[in-house]
């Protein structure tokens, strides 16, 4: 193999025989096989599973004092438009302890789903959850 070398900007530069076009040609074929499956679409609003232990996952990291829920009660996922968008929310109501061990008397949350995870667990507003047909939730106060 026949190497040529120069020397620009301190930099040396080395070239196979043959130049740069087989590097080209395989970069071009790799980019070309590589868009052939297309971009896969991702399905906003899949119906999230599991959702009762994935919530008590999420707030085991977000409640000051976990293992004081008490009066917890969950409703069942439903899609609910949000401005221009349409998310798999599911409300849930508890009460628990803040940093200063004090009850803050029953909250009501909203986790928010995006293709099946859950993106946010805020406080609810009151049209967010509104109408939430609760069911009790005593998994949660399992901790």
């Amino acid at each position: 193999m026949e190497v040529y070398g120069t020397k620009t900007g301190g930099q040396a530069r080395v070239l196979a025989k043959g130049g740069w076009g087989p590097v080209a040609l395989l970069a071009i074929t790799l980019c070309a096989c590589s868009s052939l499956g297309g971009e896969k679409k991702i399905e906003e609003n899949v119906y999230p599973a599991d959702y009762k232990a994935k919530i008590k996952e999420w707030l085991r990291l977000q409640v000051a004092d976990p293992k004081s829920i008490r009066n917890a009660y969950i409703a069942e996922p439903t899609l609910k438009a949000r401005g221009a968008v349409t998310r798999y929310i599911v409300c849930l109501k508890f009460d628990a302890k803040d940093e200063n061990g004090q009850y803050q008397g029953n909250k009501e949350f909203a986790a928010f789903y995006y293709a099946g995870q859950i993106t946010q667990i805020p406080e609810a507003t009151r049209e967010t959850c509104e109408n939430a047909l609760y069911q009790p939730y005593p998994e949660i106060e399992k901790m």
